[in-house]
């Protein structure tokens, strides 16, 4: 099975020495999403809400690059640093998933890259 590097101009380049997302057969894998958009002077939204939007609103670029949406979203992995913002993450998260949602892990971490709230990760099928 090969792959290929999956990137779309409606995204900032990584930052590091990763790919916004890889294709490998029938999957899409999208490496974590923060909420900083360096249009935005690198800095994120106020509150755990938006944060997830922000996060959201590039996976959702990423997709839509390949021709795919949200709902081609197989399975999602999410760091929050605060688990008591738990609740407030699902409100904002479950807009973007109302029938059908992706199977999910969530998990407490201490830090997050640039000091973010939080921090999905997603692999998609076409």
């Amino acid at each position: 099975m090969g792959r290929t590097i999956v990137e779309t101009d409606k995204l900032p380049r990584p930052a590091g020495p990763y790919s916004q997302a890889v294709r490998a057969g029938n999957l899409l894998f999208i490496s974590g999403q923060i909420p900083i958009d360096p249009g935005a002077g690198g800095r994120p939204p106020e509150g755990i809400e938006a944060q997830a939007r922000r996060v959201l609103e590039k996976i959702g670029a990423i997709l839509h690059s390949q021709g795919l949406d949200y709902r081609d979203i197989v399975k999602t992995t999410v760091f929050l640093r605060r688990m008591d913002d738990f609740q407030r993450f699902n409100a904002a998260y479950a807009r973007y998933f109302p029938s059908g949602p992706p199977a999910r892990s969530c998990v407490g971490v201490e830090r997050l890259p640039g000091d973010v709230d939080v921090e999905i990760e997603a692999v998609a099928s076409y």
